[in-house]
């Protein structure tokens, strides 16, 4: 049973999705504020963060920003939850580390597929393939474990999806359009920016290997191995 932690300050909507939420065989938790999320997710760790933008103590991305800096919720799964729909508002959220987004007024019902959704792609592979290697970069897909050089370097779930699928198909260019689909899948109506924001947060991820992680200027992004060039 996963476990969802909701953020949101607004009573009735909390209630209704944490009913819905528990109807549909999650374990939940509600937090009306950012000191009180962040307590909860101490307490519990969550599967996943529905977390509202706008709290009356502190911003949904500050609280983002904290549970990213903090060992214990570096990895969860966060969904920025808001009525604002402006783009920079998006880009912001997923800047320090958001996983998807989700602006309100939304269904219920889509929204509980789309958590599902999230949760289902985000899920470590359990086979026993062996990880998946190129030059410095490994990608223990198993142990949803990312290496350079040897030393392990922590990514968000998202941030995994988007490596483990560009590797997989290394020199080949996989357009922004394409990742959209294939890596976000329910988010696919969100802008190309989205993709350009999470390369650039990848790419510093990857250090003295940037150079792998290639950008096709007007198509797209691909993994190369700049030594076989």
């Amino acid at each position: 049973m996963s476990h969802v932690l909701i953020v949101d300050d607004e009573r009735d909507l909390a209630e209704l999705i944490d009913f819905n939420l528990r109807a549909a065989g999650f374990s939940t938790r509600v937090a009306a504020s950012g000191e009180a999320a962040l307590s909860a997710a101490r307490e519990q760790r969550a599967d996943l963060v529905l977390l509202d933008l706008m709290l009356p103590d502190m911003s949904g991305v500050e609280v983002c920003r904290q549970m990213r800096a903090a060992a214990n919720t570096r990895d969860v799964l966060i969904v920025m939850l808001t009525a604002k729909g402006d783009e920079a508002d998006r880009v912001r959220g997923f800047e320090v580390g958001a996983d998807d987004y989700v602006t309100k007024p939304f269904s219920v019902r889509e929204l509980v597929l789309r958590l599902k959704a999230i949760l289902r792609r985000s899920s470590p592979s359990k086979d026993d393939s062996a990880p998946v290697k190129l030059g410095p970069l490994t990608l223990d897909i198993a142990a949803h474990r990312f290496y350079v050089e040897g030393k392990e370097v922590s990514l968000t779930a998202l941030e995994f999806r988007l490596l483990e699928h560009l590797m997989a198909r290394v020199g080949r260019v996989q357009s922004r359009e394409q990742l959209l689909e294939e890596v976000w899948g329910l988010s696919s109506n969100l802008e190309t920016r989205t993709i350009d924001t999470h390369v650039m947060r990848l790419r510093d991820k990857l250090g003295s290997a940037r150079a792998y992680l290639e950008t096709v200027r007007g198509v797209g992004y691909r993994i190369v191995d700049p030594n076989m060039a």
